[in-house]
């Protein structure tokens, strides 16, 4: 049975070359691949970073389930930044144009799509700040250091080739979500 000291607190492994420290309400993280800034509800959970572990505790009371789950996402949250920024992030989408061959390239900022649908003008998205697209053949690749920024950026690409007006079962052209954004493995 679990006690009240034990739902009340969580501890993250902090991977070395990483630090996080509490400013006011602000989270900051810096690590090998670059550094997030992220708001932080400091009103309600205390953040102690002490020899390699940080430990989160919920000042609300623990045996409610929203308290756990605020504690739960807040240890989510700082597990990703630790792994985003010292390992990196990936996601993967897969091309696929059954009517019409499409042609994706990255210019810049932005993934251009074109001749999708047979569509006369090119549509594009712009990438999160912090994310990389790289397209080899119908795989495109999406990189950077932080989970919500590489996440994005493949929904917005997912957006951009939305299908309005068709039939959805017969054309299933666009750019799909094959392995959503993940921490890379420790190497």
């Amino acid at each position: 049975m679990s006690t009240d000291a034990d739902l009340s607190r969580a501890v993250v492994a902090l991977p070395k070359g990483f630090s996080v420290s509490l400013t006011g309400r602000r989270l900051d993280a810096k690590g090998p691949l670059g550094s997030v800034a992220r708001p932080f509800p400091s009103d309600v959970i205390r953040l102690t970073v002490s020899g390699g572990a940080a430990t989160l505790e919920i000042l609300l009371p623990p045996n409610r389930k929203r308290s756990q789950s605020l504690l739960k996402t807040w240890a989510a949250h700082l597990r990703n930044l630790a792994g985003g920024l010292t390992w990196g992030v990936e996601a993967r989408m897969k091309v696929v144009a059954a009517h019409f061959p499409m042609k994706v390239q990255v210019r810049g900022e932005e993934v251009v799509i074109e001749n999708f649908l047979g569509e006369k003008f090119p549509r594009s998205t712009r990438l999160v700040p912090g994310t990389k697209a790289l397209v080899e053949g119908d795989i495109v690749t999406l990189s950077g250091h932080d989970v919500e920024q590489v996440g994005q950026s493949a929904a917005n690409i997912e957006r951009a080739t939305r299908i309005r007006d068709y039939d959805p079962r017969v054309f299933q052209d666009g750019i799909y979500l094959i392995e959503r954004a993940h921490v890379k493995e420790a190497s």
